[in-house]
């Protein structure tokens, strides 16, 4: 296990790897999917070339997810680029179990859409397995982060540890209730319900928070960040389009409470940025207690 996150790989009764500690890179646009899709490719291309192409080897169309070739990567791209679909879902083979994937929720967000789901945001995430974390060091990996984020006009986005998994499989959400107040830098992957309610707050303090407008005009703009920000390892740099990047430390870090590892710096940035902090709305009952959920959401805080 490394000392910056644990080691996670937990199986059903017939071996499917369910849940495993891996990262993930996600970005909330306040803007409709036609608006954002060429920029999305874009980043999804400077991803690819990171990874390898073959690091992403299925694709869910309308039947299911069928294996990736020249044919179905030029459907997939015709498909972002129209306007009558909305969710795209790349992925590794499930016999692979590295954990890349990439998972995209657009949206229409005119003014009657606006009306009925008013936190309403077009959201992408890139998903990468610890192995390459391992391989390439987590400067390759900010750096990474940085190119997936030239193109996009996010409000926000995040980057850090995550539990790699898909929340609607049996007895994984009890896996993930169980482990994600032990490890609080491991982000929990709601994207999609997030999506719907967001607006341009903030997720949360992550290894790697972006900030866009207006939440960074009204924290103060970058040197208001740096005034407030005290952690010696944390740094705000200033990115185009009136966007900045928060990076606590070198390393993205999983924390551990019950080693006492409570990530003072991420706490540190939580307090600054709680005025714009995102809490969920009420949940439903397949998803965590929504006190649970309140108490995920402030852990930082509490």
């Amino acid at each position: 296990m490394s000392t910056h996150y644990p080691r996670i790989r937990i199986r059903t009764n017939t071996g499917y790897l369910a849940v495993r500690e891996g990262l993930s890179i996600t970005f909330y646009m306040r803007r409709s999917h036609h608006e954002v899709a060429p920029a999305v490719l874009r980043s999804l291309d400077a991803y690819r070339s990171a990874v390898g192409p073959e690091a992403l080897d299925r694709y869910m169309d309308r039947e299911g997810f069928v294996e990736m070739d020249s044919a179905v990567w030029e459907q997939f791209r015709c498909e972002m680029l129209a306007d009558n679909r909305l969710i795209f879902h790349l992925k590794d083979a499930a016999r692979h179990e590295r954990g890349y994937a990439f998972h995209y929720h657009g949206k229409v967000l005119d003014e009657a859409a606006l009306a009925i789901d008013p936190g309403a945001v077009t959201v992408v995430s890139f998903w990468l397995p610890t192995e390459y974390l391992e391989e390439h060091g987590p400067g390759r990996v900010r750096e990474l982060a940085l190119e997936l984020a030239g193109p996009l006009p996010f409000c926000s986005g995040q980057g850090g540890f995550n539990f790699n998994c898909v929340l609607d499989l049996v007895g994984v959400r009890q896996v993930v209730h169980e482990l994600c107040f032990r490890y609080p830098g491991m982000d929990i992957p709601s994207v999609d319900w997030v999506a719907w309610h967001i607006g341009t707050r903030i997720r949360g303090a992550a290894w790697l928070t972006f900030l866009g407008q207006p939440v960074l005009g009204e924290a103060g703009g970058v040197e208001g960040l740096r005034s407030r920000l005290h952690s010696p390892e944390t740094t705000v740099q200033s990115l185009e389009g009136e966007r900045a990047v928060v990076t606590l430390g070198p390393w993205p870090e999983a924390g551990d409470t019950e080693q006492g590892n409570t990530l003072p710096a991420y706490r540190e940035l939580a307090r600054v940025l709680k005025p714009w902090l995102y809490h969920s709305p009420p949940r439903d009952a397949r998803d965590f207690l929504t006190e649970d959920m309140l108490r995920w959401e402030r852990r930082f805080l509490d």
